[in-house]
């Protein structure tokens, strides 16, 4: 069994800013060079989250007005008083979604659906770098 990680950052903007991060991930696991595993991938904070979707603009769209539906930024929230950032919707709208995803891997290559896609999502009131692990785990 091998394990392999890697650590990358990248810019997000403000109010859920979703990024495709498919391919930077797909680049890790080929320089791994595991052909049957799971990759999982994480995101270090807690304003984030990580998920799959079809990267098309309008669902995006959609995407971003359901979870304004579900958790309104415009609303105070008692973690607002806290530290004064006025981002206690962005932590509840990353617990949702959630900080990680598992993936499979076969024969080398993510067993993602057709439309299916990796993204980060930073549901912070400020843009923000991320700081991304991807870890493999499984046999060459």
């Amino acid at each position: 069994m091998i394990i392999f990680s890697e650590k990358f950052e990248i810019s997000s903007k403000a109010f859920c800013g979703v990024v495709d991060i498919t391919d930077r991930v797909e680049s890790i696991l080929k320089k791994s060079k595991i052909k049957d595993g799971i990759v999982t991938v994480f995101t270090m904070g807690s304003t984030a989250g990580i998920t799959t979707i079809e990267f098309e603009p309008n669902l995006i769209k959609d995407f971003q007005e359901l979870i304004e539906k579900l958790v309104p930024k415009d609303k105070t929230y008692y973690h607002d008083s806290t530290w004064g950032e006025g981002n206690g919707f962005s932590h509840l709208r990353a617990s949702l979604i959630g900080p990680s995803i598992t993936v499979p891997v076969k024969n080398g290559r993510l067993a993602l659906g057709t439309w299916q896609q990796i993204v980060l999502i930073n549901f912070d009131n400020r843009e923000r770098e991320r700081k991304m692990i991807v870890q493999i785990v499984g046999e060459a």
